[in-house]
């Protein structure tokens, strides 16, 4: 309600961006409004939390309702939060063939249709930006779609945001996957499992990302992209998402589990957490390190191009063409040769290159070592929360660049990594969080 008819005049009702977008309607377009009616669904929500399994059909009514932003965010956090505190493989199951329902799926002519997926948790980790090229320069199909960010300081869309537009419309997706195999794009822009984005909205300010929630994401996106073949980046550390074997292989079961029922071949591999992967954090740096990778430049986070390389091979493998095991030789080709860097510079045309070069922040700190010794372990949780608290992946340039990894030796006052913020409070933030603790082990 305002009382300045210079912002809003009577009989004229003013909407935010965000619902205006949603409402999809022209501005001067005549509406009528009325109190909404609570959703029937709410009921089954409280019997959630009561601790009582839902059935298929009382999800679906949910999954409806969240999709059609019938719930406000508090519902939805009740949902998340009693989701977590209990749900069933049968629940999980029913939770992704609900998110695949209520929004838009793809198609595509061929019938091997790849992708590669991380379930997050390693800052650095943005392997997925060089598998992809690699696999499209081999010549299959890799229609790579991404949310954003949820509790990390930058997913695959927000990083790949720096070199390109990732925000496409389903004619232009399909007409850049059919011309260069491959494509690099948020999903949310076509409506692929639509909910999941409603729901990582409440996630990402919650830092929830439980197991369920996880595969029901992760599942209900490939599906509706049109995958069939996904290989299934698990990393297991002390401060990784997954911090235990047996975690690990519960995880990998539900996933096979509601792969299996929904169509979708995955192969789950499990890789070391122990430590970020690259040396930036933070969607500049990381895209960075990613083109360093692809151009083979003689500095480049030789941790990085090896895991993406033995990742690319594990989805060339499902090429029937290639012997059994010669997936890695071929995506080590493709790279060195440089036919990977031409597919991701096909890419990024297609898409639309970023006019604006992003550089990490002006504003910067360094973290450096109390003592001199060897560096025993890195904390990836730390160092996602510090490169957070700088300002990413809302603000492209925050970050981190990670200077030293375990195993490296260092001195009394050497610098350990440089947190870069575009504001000062982010600085502020971020050099507070550091100084309460760095993240780093020293031996």
């Amino acid at each position: 309600m305002v009382d300045d008819p210079a912002v809003i005049g009577i009989d004229e009702i003013g909407l935010g961006e965000q619902a205006f977008q949603r409402l999809g309607l022209a501005e001067g377009t005549e509406v009528e409004i009325a109190q909404a009616r609570p959703p029937a669904s709410l009921e089954f929500v409280r019997r959630k939390i009561d601790g009582e399994a839902l059935g298929d059909g009382e999800i679906s009514a949910i999954i409806r309702d969240v999709a059609s932003h019938r719930y406000s965010h508090m519902e939805i956090a009740a949902w998340l939060v009693a989701c977590a505190g209990f749900m069933t493989t049968q629940e999980t199951l029913a939770l992704t063939r609900a998110m695949v329902d209520v929004g838009n799926r793809l198609h595509w002519q061929s019938p091997l249709v790849v992708d590669k997926h991380c379930i997050g948790g390693i800052p650095g980790n943005r392997t997925s930006m060089i598998v992809v090229p690699i696999v499209a320069a081999h010549g299959l199909v890799c229609p790579k779609t991404s949310s954003r960010a949820i509790t990390s300081p930058s997913g695959t869309a927000d990083t790949m945001e720096v070199l390109a537009n990732v925000d496409l419309p389903e004619e232009r997706l399909t007409a850049i996957v059919a011309e260069h195999n491959a494509v690099l794009a948020w999903g949310g822009r076509i409506g692929l499992s639509p909910a999941d984005d409603v729901l990582i909205a409440v996630e990402r300010p919650l830092r929830l990302d439980t197991m369920e929630q996880m595969v029901a994401s992760i599942i209900s996106k490939k599906v509706a992209a049109g995958s069939t073949h996904l290989v299934l980046d698990i990393p297991v550390g002390p401060t990784a998402k997954v911090r235990s074997q047996s975690d690990a292989v519960r995880l990998r079961k539900l996933f096979e589990y509601v792969a299996r029922h929904m169509g979708l071949t995955v192969k789950v591999v499990f890789t070391d957490g122990a430590q970020p992967v690259g040396r930036g954090v933070g969607p500049v740096m990381e895209a960075r390190d990613v083109m360093a990778v692809l151009r083979n430049e003689p500095d480049a986070p030789e941790d990085l191009r090896d895991h993406a390389v033995m990742l690319a091979g594990h989805v060339l493998d499902f090429d029937p063409a290639i012997e059994g095991g010669k997936g890695y030789a071929r995506a080590l080709e493709l790279l060195a040769s440089g036919a990977a860097l031409e597919a991701m510079e096909r890419i990024i045309a297609a898409q639309g290159a970023c006019e604006r070069q992003l550089v990490p922040g002006p504003l910067w700190h360094e973290v450096k070592a109390a003592h001199a010794g060897r560096i025993a372990a890195i904390d990836c949780e730390r160092i996602a929360r510090v490169a957070r608290q700088a300002g990413a992946p809302m603000d492209k340039a925050a970050g981190i660049d990670l200077l030293v990894k375990v195993g490296g030796m260092v001195r009394a006052g050497d610098v350990l990594y440089r947190i870069h913020a575009s504001t000062q409070t982010g600085l502020d933030f971020a050099r507070d969080l550091a100084s309460e603790g760095p993240g780093y082990a020293i031996a």
